[in-house]
Formats: structure tokens, sequence, C-alpha cells
């Protein structure tokens, strides 16, 4: 395994993080914040850090996709680890794994809290908070391949061991072009979001945050209450563009380069807009009656549709209160998650539509025996290969899923909670039912069931496998044995 050139990564990281947090300390600095001099502390030692860690390129920077995987999933976190210090060291958050996983929960884009009430925070501290979610949206890797000039061609892995979804491919034909076409939709949709709701009578750095959480799919709220004393027309600013941003971004480029027929033929989108339709449908009709007036009703339906299917979080009422065929629903939703290629969460709706179909392909074959038929998406059949990879792909997610599950439920919380924690971080999505409902926070798990649920936040945001790869022993023998055979050389 190619270590040097993981090791020059880390130090990009490092070097960007340090700059990202030049930004909180600056809001600090002009509005006199409690506490700012950590960011510009931590953002220095960082810095510092990163000097022997890529202060030479190595001559070796072919990497492949286990390579990719390792750097991906321990830049993460790294990444999450020094972004949770000045909220540590400053007393913000004066419990460690409190702070991490805070912070976790930011950069995986998940929006589960431990903090009661943010109201009260230092405006630099929440600015950070919501900037973690627009960093890891897109993924800090991604901005990587978009601004350092890497050479080699295997970089292809370091973007697929990052981006949501079955499958990544390239818009043009040099990675770095496409990271930078990601980069560019991705700013001009939340400078979008950023001027509508400064429409809507938002101030300036309100909206940013807002938009930095819509934006990465996050759900970390600027108010104790979430959405909930936001105007309808905020609502409904926010609840489109979370649909947007939990669309495949290769419809962007598609209708940026003006090919809309294609962009329109994308298969999995037709699937999402459809779920979200009949998700609102039922929604509504079984809760039009719990509110003053049908649009109200409506205008809560469609923001926490929008909300749980796109796993950004936020929250415009209390769902928890809502009957129970509507909680399915939403727990339906959690599970069904985005599109791939986009910042959100959830399995992808690419994945469960080929599993579906392969579910009927098989069917077909108990009556057809000799019949020969393949899997088809956007009019294409589906390589054996990448139904293989979603069928793993589902197993594995299944049994972290319940293996976590069994370890949270040491602490005898009802199994509603203990179900959508896991749920809710996995998918990261962020609240759950009960005891973890839009109304309430993480606060009350111990320490240790803090740690499975970062574990699961990560290995969800990284599409399970570049996280897990860090447990395999196989991994640690091979590259010790490599080591040993350059020194026999």
């Amino acid at each position: 395994m190619n270590t040097k050139i993981i090791r020059y990564i880390w130090g990009y990281v490092l070097r960007i993080e340090a700059v990202f947090m030049l930004l909180p300390f600056i809001i600090g600095l002009i509005r006199h914040d409690e506490g700012f001099m950590w960011f510009l502390i931590v953002s220095a030692g960082a810095a510092l850090i990163s000097i022997p860690l890529a202060f030479r390129k190595p001559t070796d920077t072919v990497f492949y996709l286990k390579e990719g995987c390792v750097a991906t999933a321990s830049s993460w976190i790294i990444m999450s680890i020094v972004g949770a210090l000045p909220f540590y060291l400053s007393g913000v958050i004066p419990s460690f794994a409190d702070a991490l996983f805070e912070t976790v929960s930011g950069f995986t884009t998940t929006g589960a809290s431990i903090l009661p009430e943010v109201e009260s925070m230092p405006i630099c501290y929440l600015f950070w908070r919501s900037f973690t979610h627009w960093i890891g949206g897109m993924g800090v890797l991604v901005f990587l391949l978009a601004v350092v000039p890497m050479s080699g061609g295997s970089h292809i892995n370091l973007m697929r061991a990052e981006s949501p979804g079955p499958s990544v491919g390239k818009f043009v034909p040099k990675v770095r072009h496409t990271a930078r076409i990601l980069y560019i939709i991705y700013l001009f949709l939340t400078a979008v979001e950023v001027i509508l709701l400064m429409f809507g009578g938002m101030d300036a750095l309100d909206s940013i945050m807002t938009s930095f959480g819509t934006a990465g799919t996050g759900g970390f709220g600027i108010r104790n209450d979430s959405f909930m004393s936001f105007s309808p027309y905020i609502q409904w600013v926010v609840a489109i563009f979370m649909i947007m941003f939990g669309l495949n971004f290769n419809i962007y480029y598609l209708l940026l380069f003006r090919q809309f027929k294609k962009a329109f033929m994308i298969e999995e989108i037709h699937y999402y807009l459809l779920i979200i339709a009949g998700a609102i449908a039922i929604i509504f009709f079984n809760v039009k009656d719990l509110f003053a007036t049908p649009s109200e009703a409506m205008t809560h339906t469609v923001f926490q549709v929008s909300s749980i299917i796109s796993s950004t979080g936020y929250s415009s009422a209390d769902f928890n209160l809502w009957p129970d065929v509507c909680k399915v629903v939403l727990v339906i939703l959690m599970f069904v998650g985005a599109c791939a290629g986009s910042t959100g969460g959830g399995i992808k709706v690419t994945r469960l539509v080929v599993l579906i179909k392969t579910i009927g392909k098989e069917l077909k074959n108990y009556i057809h025996p000799k019949r020969v038929s393949k899997v088809k998406m956007d009019g294409k059949p589906v390589e054996h290969e990448v139904v293989r990879a979603i069928n793993v792909y589902f197993i594995t997610f299944m049994v972290i899923f319940f293996v976590s599950v069994l370890l949270i439920s040491i602490e005898n919380y009802d199994f509603a909670t203990n179900f959508s924690a896991v749920l809710a971080t996995m998918n990261n999505i962020g609240p759950g039912l009960n005891l973890v409902g839009p109304t309430s926070n993480f606060s009350f798990f111990n320490d240790f069931s803090k740690y499975v649920l970062m574990f699961d936040m990560l290995a969800g945001r990284l599409e399970l496998f570049p996280l897990l790869i860090l447990f395999h022993p196989g991994l640690y023998i091979d590259t010790f044995k490599s080591k040993m055979h350059r020194r026999a050389r």
C-alpha cells in the first residue's frame, strides 16, 4: 500500500481544514465572541502538523481503490477530531465525546445533536457547526481534487471512495475538472438559496448558515425549534432546496450544458420524485385535521417529507405527535434516502430500484427458466458486478444496523428510540422517534453509545466499505509485508 501518498493527503486535508477554521475565527473577531481565539490556535496547530506530512510530494503518486478508501476514511476521522477541538478546548462543549459527536454529526451531514439549545452559543461556534455540513456535503477530498494540483490517473478512486452512491463517473476526462464542476454547481445553488432566504426577511449570516445545512443536507438548526418558528415562505424555500440537493448532480451538469432531454431521462430522478409525491399524499391526508388550515398542513407535510428523504433532518413540526402511519412513512423514507451522486444520505433510490428490479428478474426466471433477462436502468443493462455490489452493500448495511441497535440497547431505552437513533445516524438524517425525536437530542446516551452512533454516521456517509476496510486485519498484514519486502531489497 502506498502509505506516503496517504500521509500526503492527510497533510493537505489538515491545511484545508486550517484555512476553513479561519472563517469562524474572523466572524468571532468581528462580533467579539467568547472563545473565538481557539479557532486560530487549532488552525495554526493543524497547519504546523501538515507541514511534515505534505512538505514533499511522493515520487509515487499512484493509488488504487484500497488507498483511496484508507485515505478517505482516515481523513474524515482526522478532520472530525481536529474540528472538535475548538468546541472542547473553549468549554462550549465540555465533554470531548460530546464535542466529537457534534463534529462528526456535522461533517457527515447527519445533524444529530447533543446540545439542548443552540441560540445561546457564540455565533462563531454556531457558524462552524453549520459550516461543517457544507464542507462534508460535497466532501473535503472532492474539494482537494478541485483545488490541489495532483498528477496521476488514479484519483477517480479517491472520488469514488468519498462520493455517495453505487457508482461514480467523470463528467469530463480529467477528475480535477469534474471536481471543479461539482463545486461550481454546489456553490451556485447555495448562493441562490442564500439570496432567496434573505428576500424572506432572514439576515445574511442566518441565511448562509441555513443554506450550509440545506446544501449539505445536514440539518443543524440555528434556532432551538429548528424551523417551527420560521415563516411559510422560508419553509417552502428550504423544502424545495432540500429536494434539489437530494437530486443526482448529474442532472445539473446536463442542464448546465443544455442536454435537457438526457437530463430528464434519468430514471432514478423519476422514482425519487414519485416517492416524494406519494409520501406527501399519504401524510397530508392523515395530518390535515391536526393543523388550522389545509395550507398549513401541506406546508409542514412537504417540508418534513423533503427533510427526511433528502436526509437533511430539519423539522417544522413535531412529527412524533403525528399518526403512526405517518411515522411509518417517514421511517421508510429514512431508509430510502436521496439519489446517488447527491449530498444526501440513506441507502439511495438507485440501489433500491435495482434491488426491486432484481427481485422482479428472479421471479421471471422462476416462471421462464430458459429466458435470459437483465436488470436495466435508463434503458441500459446494469452490469452483474454492480448488482452484486448493491446486494453486498444492502446485506452489510443491515448487519451493521442491527448490531448497532443491539449495542446501544444495553442502556435499556425503548425499542423505537434505539431503532430510530441508529436509523437516523446511519442514514445521516438527524432526528428519529421518541427520545431522539425532532424536539429532543442525543445527549442522554452514554459515551459508549455515542461512539457506536459516531461509527454509524461515518459508515453511512462513506458508504460503509471505506470505513470498514480500516478494521480489516489484511490491510495491515499486507502493509507490513510490503515494508519488509522493500527493506529486504
